[in-house]
């Protein structure tokens, strides 16, 4: 197994020494430039002042000057593309150390208030999920990492990005090549708007370049003409004909030109990682499949895109005062509308597909990051449901944004327990268990490594209720927001994908009689819809209810009609679980013990109930008097 901080670090210093050796190599060079500088104006007051020299002489202080401006130029762009690595290789080690928040991409935007879990398990934000895995450097990469994280994928597809991800991890030099790629790479690019201009159809006539060229000719053989002596009317004439012709198209012009500035400054923005992805050699078939995307019929994207950009860059130099009147002449500007049509029409369909493929890379690239600072974390092994339904089964579950987690198991469903309810003083472990395991399934289910010694899992989709507000202005108070929630995942659980529910305290916000009458509903109803979880509580009358079905000895066949989840409707059979599972409910439980007058927690998951509550002992701590 590689060790990725001994790795990391010695490229870190690796860099480091190249940094210096290009401050030393840029004080040499404007040294240089100096010393050359009053080279030139000594030779020049030797021409020019005393009469010394010839003024040729001058020649060779400004060819030198000139080159060593251009060595300068390459010295400032390598000592930047190290700084940028430096910087990469310390948010490594950073994010290795647990202190990467604020050092990435934190991904607010994502952060969707309705989504079932993805506030409630830190996915998105300042020290989230999102910003330990993201390294992609554009909008499109982020928006596909993003979109792995909230939403589980079908199990062919995990396992395809497992393999791609594992292909991916070694490839450290790939990583750092994207990382540090032009700061220009960073700029917005609005996908859905690129590729919607790329497949919009013909602003102009296909005559239009043909016309064009057939002008650019006529006025170049006429002026010759005229050159030649057979006087200016031929080259007028060809010049007032140009004129009617670009003023009847020059609106057709004038769209293609404001059409194309943005789409050809956004495609310049990602050419360049493009052609490092299309240089990487990739043997993992999806891999190979997502590169294929970049080099499709008619060559490689980046190419493509190099064309395009070196057309839309001629085409500014009608701007130049200078170079005016010979556009003009040359029908400089309608010309080269045409050959961006001309581009656009023949692979502008492609553009959709090349930032699909790109994305795709950026997200495997991020999860392939991770997996390589993380060589101990397995990837989980996704399996059908079987006869019990849905189920997750780990070993060492920790969390992946707190590298001193103490790790515990988990087993629901399968032949084993449908709910967890975890009993447990203030502070003890129980809403970071949930949170553990909610945010592993979710790496399992985008395709990376899992923190955890082992982990089994049936396809699953998490909801939670761990962060629940009130809301004032909404008018609604934090009771009502939690039972909207929680009918928002009765109803999740008759999705395709099983549920994994995680209630955090649940129904806190209301009397002990109603709540372990609520909670009991509620929980019974998700289990009858196929749904497994955890539910946390400090009443510990609700840890009774596993006791209770036990002693019954046996299943309630009532159960889903009582739970009023279903709202009379019976489960599909496809989703149906057999009747021994539907209040399967076992009791865990964290502790804590006083020492020394101090409390002291082991965070770790333990069978049963637990036997008493340290509220008492923490209001003291803070000097309450009791």
């Amino acid at each position: 197994m590689h060790d990725p901080r001994a790795e990391l670090t010695r490229r870190l210093s690796a860099r480091r020494d190249a940094l210096a050796r290009h401050d030393r190599h840029d004080a040499a060079v404007a040294r240089a430039r100096l010393v050359v500088f009053v080279a030139a104006l000594a030779t020049g007051w030797a021409a020019f002042g005393a009469h010394r020299l010839s003024w040729a002489w001058l020649g060779a202080p400004l060819a030198a000057f000139v080159v060593l401006a251009a060595l300068h130029d390459r010295v400032f762009r390598a000592r930047d593309r190290t700084r940028r690595a430096i910087a990469w290789h310390e948010r490594a080690l950073a994010r290795l150390d647990g202190r990467f928040a604020g050092m990435g991409t934190p991904g607010d935007g994502f952060a969707d208030p309705a989504h079932p879990s993805a506030l409630d398990l830190d996915l998105f934000g300042k020290g989230s999920l999102f910003e330990l895995l993201c390294a992609a450097r554009t909008r499109p990469g982020e928006e596909r990492l993003a979109a792995w994280l909230l939403a589980p994928a079908p199990p062919d597809e995990v396992r395809a990005r497992q393999r791609a991800v594992a292909s991916l991890a070694p490839r450290l030099d790939l990583r750092e090549d994207l990382a540090v790629l032009g700061d220009d790479v960073r700029a917005a690019v609005e996908p859905g708007a690129l590729a919607k201009w790329g497949e919009a159809p013909a602003l102009v006539e296909p005559w239009l370049l043909p016309a064009s060229l057939a002008f650019a000719a006529a006025a170049i053989t006429s002026a010759g003409a005229w050159a030649a002596g057979l006087g200016p009317v031929p080259f007028v004439a060809v010049l007032l004909s140009e004129w009617g012709f670009t003023r009847s198209l020059r609106e057709q012009v004038a769209r293609v030109l404001a059409g194309v500035e943005r789409p050809a400054a956004e495609l310049r923005v990602v050419a360049e990682l493009l052609a490092r992805l299309e240089r990487e050699p990739l043997d993992d078939p999806r891999l190979a499949a997502l590169q294929g995307a970049l080099a499709g019929p008619g060559g490689r994207a980046s190419a493509a895109i190099a064309r395009l950009e070196r057309t839309v860059s001629r085409m500014e130099w009608a701007k130049n005062q200078f170079f005016a009147p010979f556009a003009f002449a040359l029908c400089w500007t309608t010309l080269h509308a045409a050959l961006v049509e001309r581009w656009r029409l023949a692979r502008g369909r492609r553009i959709r597909a090349w930032l699909d493929a790109a994305a795709d890379l950026e997200a495997l690239s991020s999860l392939a990051g991770y997996a390589y600072e993380h060589p101990e974390d397995p990837f989980p092994e996704l399996v059908a449901p079987g006869p019990g339904g849905a189920f997750l089964d780990g070993d060492a579950l920790r969390h992946p944004l707190l590298p001193a987690a103490v790790p515990n198991d988990v087993r629901l469903g399968g032949t084993g327990p449908r709910v967890l309810l975890v009993s447990g003083s203030n502070m003890s472990g129980k809403s970071t268990y949930l949170r553990t395991v909610g945010v592993n399934v979710v790496l399992a289910l985008a395709g990376a490594p899992v923190r955890a010694a082992r982990l089994r899992l049936t396809p699953l989709r998490a909801g939670a209720t761990l962060r629940i507000q009130d809301s004032l202005q909404a008018g609604k108070s934090r009771f009502y927001a939690e039972i909207t929630r929680l009918k928002e995942l009765s109803d999740l659980a008759e999705g395709p994908v099983p549920l994994l529910f995680l209630l955090d305290e649940i129904l806190h916000g209301t009397n002990s009689h109603d709540r372990r009458i609520g909670a009991e509903a509620v929980v019974r109803g998700l289990v009858a819809r196929g749904a497994i979880g955890l539910v946390t509580t400090h009443d510990l009358a609700l840890t009774e209810l596993a006791d209770e079905r036990r002693a019954q000895g046996q299943p309630d066949e009532a159960a889903p009609e009582r739970a009023g989840g279903s709202g009379g409707r019976e489960p599909s059979e496809a989703r149906r679980v057999p009747p021994r599972y539907e209040v399967a409910l076992s009791n865990a439980h964290f502790e804590d013990q006083v020492r020394d007058g101090e409390i002291a927690f082991d965070y770790r998951l333990r069978p049963g109930v637990v036997a008493h509550s340290n509220a008492l002992a923490l209001m003291r701590a803070v000097g309450l008097r009791l």
